[in-house]
């Protein structure tokens, strides 16, 4: 209820998708109308796409960051997607859910 309130009429059942990698990223503030600061680079790219292949109130995480939470001994948090995914330049991948 709160949240219709702020963001305006059928906002309510708002859902959100994430996505978890690792990696270099390039940072910068971009200017105009309204400055804001963005990442860029290959990791971004590969998260913006595991976001959008991703399900609603899902982590979607990449198998870069799932090697790191691996080794951190959280192994258990993460569940293998039941099939590799085809991403948009990047070829077949295997992701992970958390």
């Amino acid at each position: 209820q709160k949240l219709e309130v702020w963001l305006g009429p059928d906002t309510s059942d708002l859902r959100m998708r994430f996505a978890i990698n690792t990696g270099p990223v390039t940072a910068g503030v971009l200017r105009g109308d309204k400055a804001r600061f963005q990442l860029f680079g290959n990791t971004m790219d590969l998260c913006y796409r595991l976001e959008t292949s991703g399900e609603i109130d899902e982590i979607h995480v990449a198998e870069s960051a799932a090697t790191l939470i691996k080794a951190a001994g959280f192994e258990s948090w993460l569940t293998p997607r039941s099939e590799k995914i085809m991403l948009k330049g990047m070829g077949e991948t295997q992701t992970y859910w958390l």
